[in-house]
């Protein structure tokens, strides 16, 4: 197997955009790069927010701008045992207690770790939060609905798929505090992480389905992926398809 093992994991909720594909494009050079693996994850496990037929179009969009997964992709809806088995795991150690608290109540900024010693309103329905002792507070690792986090979803498929290396939006750099401090209470490696700059639109936002970015066009594959490579300073790349675009970006990435 490859030393270097790396993923791009796209939720389901609808079709790729422009900023989608920065970051896929990313994460693939890098891993090609340096002669690794490029797995696909879709990260399905917030099933409320899926669409449905939205990850097909997803695979088959990244198929038609060159990338396919290495290996079998992977859904986090059919993984909840091993998101149970780590929240178990927690519990045990003492690292995670329930909590009654609303996101209301929980407030826009750290949580306070008002449940900490114990439920406030333990008829409440109760979320799971991990003890975080850094600027962003305790984090809810099982939601009050029973669905696991987004936070503890990551962590356990980056180490069961081992992946060594993140290459992903600046958006989820905050998020890494976290993950590192679940990777240390399970036991897992640490991968390394890098942040590529958010692509916005006229008026300053990210772009995503909120803001109403634009699918990506895949009859326009090959112009996409220099405007791509463009974005993230990348030397122009020669090729006419999007597999010679690729692959020659690969040849010169930095």
């Amino acid at each position: 197997m490859p030393t270097y093992r790396g993923r791009f994991a796209p939720s389901p909720t609808g079709p790729l955009h422009f900023g989608s594909l920065v970051a896929a494009v990313a994460s693939y050079l890098d891993a090609r790069a340096n002669q690794g693996a490029w797995l696909i994850r879709i990260e399905d496990v917030d099933t409320p927010r899926s669409i449905p037929g939205a990850d097909e179009l997803i695979i088959e969009t990244l198929r038609t701008f060159g990338m396919q997964s290495d290996e079998p992709v992977i859904y986090q809806s059919a993984r909840t045992e091993a998101y149970k088995e780590a929240l178990e795991e927690l519990k045990g150690a003492g690292w995670a207690y329930p909590c009654s608290c609303s996101r209301k109540e929980a407030g826009g900024g750290p949580y306070p770790g008002t449940c900490r010693t114990g439920p406030k309103d333990p008829m409440h329905p109760l979320c799971w939060r991990v003890r975080f002792d850094g600027p962003s507070g305790d984090f809810v690792v099982q939601r009050s609905d029973g669905l696991f986090s987004y936070q503890l979803a990551v962590v356990v498929d980056d180490a069961d798929q081992r992946i060594t290396h993140v290459v992903r939006g600046a958006d989820l750099e905050g998020s890494t505090p976290w993950q590192n401090h679940l990777q240390r209470l399970l036991g897992y490696p640490i991968p390394v992480y890098r942040h590529v700059a958010l692509v916005t639109n006229d008026q300053g936002e990210k772009l995503s389905k909120q803001t109403k970015a634009p699918a990506l066009d895949s009859s326009q594959a090959p112009a996409l992926l220099r405007a791509a490579l463009q974005f993230l300073k990348q030397p122009e790349p020669q090729g006419e398809t999007s597999q010679q675009i690729l692959e020659h970006a690969g040849s010169r990435w930095k």
